[in-house]
C-alpha cells in the first residue's frame, strides 16, 4: 500500500506566498521607507559611521603629499626672496624667533590638504588658521604604489584617537640665511598621544623619508654606529653648553655638530646619502621644544627601533600641550638607558624656548 502524504493545491501555495509577502512588507517597510527618505535628505547614517574609522595608510599617502605640497611653498618664495620676515620674539639664547611667507604659506596648504581629506581629525600646527581661510587643495585618494608594496596590511583605526602634528617649515632662521639644505617640512601622526606615522621631507632636494610603527619605512637606519665616541648633534643656537658636557662624558674626542633643524638633525642619524646631509650618533636638545618639530622623526625613529625621549628618558606623550619641556635624547643602534644614564643628570633643560 503507497504511503500517504499531504498534497497542496497550487491555488493553496499562492495564498500562502501572499500571506508571507504581506508579513514581510509590514516589518520592513518602516525601516525602508525611513532609509530611502534619510538618504534624499543626505542623513547618510552608515557611511557616516564608517568615517569614525580611518585607514593608516591613507593617513601616510596624505602625510606625504602635504610634507611635499608644503615644500613646493617653501622653495617658490625662498627662490622669489619675497620672505616677509617676522619676529615672533626672542629664544633663549638671544637670537630672534623668525616666522616668513613661506611659514605661513606652507602651512595653509598642508592643513587644509589634511583637513579636507580628513575632516575628523585633529590638527595641531604653528600658524592658527582662521575659520573663513579655507583652500581647495584636495586629495586624490590615491595611495602611491611604494607604500602600498610596502605597506600592504590595511591598519584602520578610529578617528578620535588621532592627533596630526604639521611643521610647514623646519629651520625657519637657517631659511632666512638661504641655508636650505637644514629645511625640512614635516607632518606626524599620533595614535593616543603615541607617533606612529612620520615623515620629513627636504624641500630643496625632493627627498622624502616617511616610516609607520609596526607597518615599514622607505629609510633604514645605517650599517654601523659609535657607540665608544658617539657624534653628538645639537642645536647650532646652543652647542656650547652641549660640548661641554658631552666631552666630558665621552672625552675630548668626541666630535659635536652644530646643525639647525629638528628634522635634518633625525635624519643624520639614519642611512640619508645626500649632499651636504651629515651624519651622527646622537642628537641631543636641552631646551623647550615644540611637539610639531620632533613628533615625525620620533615616530620614524620607533618605527626603526630606534628611541627619541627627554633627557631624563621619559616617552613624550603627542596630545595636549604643544609644548615639551624636557629636552630630547634621540639615538638609533645606541644602548639608550646608558645614554640617559650618562647624559640626563649632566645636561640642564629648561622651559624655554629655542631654535631646532
Amino acid at each position: 500500500m503507497a504511503p500517504m502524504g499531504i498534497r497542496l493545491s497550487p491555488l493553496g501555495i499562492g495564498v500562502f506566498c501572499l500571506l508571507g509577502l504581506g508579513v514581510l512588507y509590514h516589518v520592513y517597510s518602516g525601516f525602508l521607507t525611513s532609509r530611502i527618505s534619510a538618504y534624499l535628505l543626505g542623513d547618510r547614517q552608515e557611511p557616516a559611521a564608517a568615517d569614525t574609522m580611518v585607514e593608516l595608510r591613507e593617513l601616510l599617502a596624505v602625510a606625504v603629499r602635504a610634507a611635499e605640497l608644503g615644500g613646493e611653498e617653501v622653495t617658490r618664495v625662498r627662490k622669489s626672496n619675497l620672505l616677509n620676515e617676522k619676529q615672533k620674539g626672542k629664544t633663549k639664547e638671544g637670537a630672534d624667533d623668525k616666522m616668513t611667507r613661506g611659514d605661513t604659506l606652507s602651512n595653509k596648504k598642508m592643513y587644509h590638504l589634511i583637513k579636507n581629506a580628513f575632516p575628523g581629525v585633529q590638527v595641531n600646527t604653528e600658524e592658527a588658521i582662521e575659520a573663513d581661510d579655507e583652500d581647495s587643495v584636495s586629495w586624490n585618494h590615491d595611495i602611491p604604489a611604494e607604500i602600498k608594496e610596502i605597506i600592504r596590511n590595511p591598519s584602520p583605526v578610529s578617528t578620535d584617537s588621532i592627533t596630526i602634528w604639521i611643521d610647514p617649515l623646519d629651520a625657519t632662521y637657517e631659511y632666512t640665511e638661504n641655508l636650505v639644505h637644514y629645511v625640512t617640512t614635516m607632518v606626524c601622526v599620533a595614535v593616543n598621544g603615541k607617533p606612529v606615522i612620520g615623515v620629513i621631507h627636504k624641500p630643496f632636494t625632493g627627498y622624502t623619508a616617511w616610516a609607520m610603527v609596526n607597518g615599514g619605512s622607505n629609510i633604514l637606519r645605517r650599517r654601523s654606529y659609535n657607540l665608544q665616541t658617539p657624534t653628538i648633534i645639537v642645536s647650532r643656537s646652543h652647542s656650547g653648553v652641549v660640548k661641554e658636557v658631552t666631552r666630558e662624558t665621552f672625552g675630548n674626542k668626541t666630535e659635536i655638530i652644530s646643525a639647525g633643524g629638528s628634522g635634518y638633525k633625525v635624519l643624520s642619524l639614519l642611512d640619508v646619502r645626500e649632499e651636504k646631509q651629515e651624519h651622527a650618533d646622537v642628537y641631543i636638545h636641552v631646551t623647550f621644544i615644540k611637539k610639531w618639530d620632533i613628533c615625525a622623526g620620533n615616530a620614524i625613529l620607533n618605527a626603526l627601533g630606534g628611541h627619541m625621549t627627554t633627557l631624563k628618558g621619559e616617552e613624550i606623550i603627542y596630545t595636549g600641550s604643544d609644548g615639551n619641556e624636557g629636552g630630547i635624547l634621540a639615538s638609533i643602534g645606541m644602548d639608550h638607558d646608558a645614554l640617559v644614564q650618562k647624559l640626563a643628570d649632566k645636561i640642564p633643560s629648561s622651559g624655554k624656548k629655542s631654535p631646532q
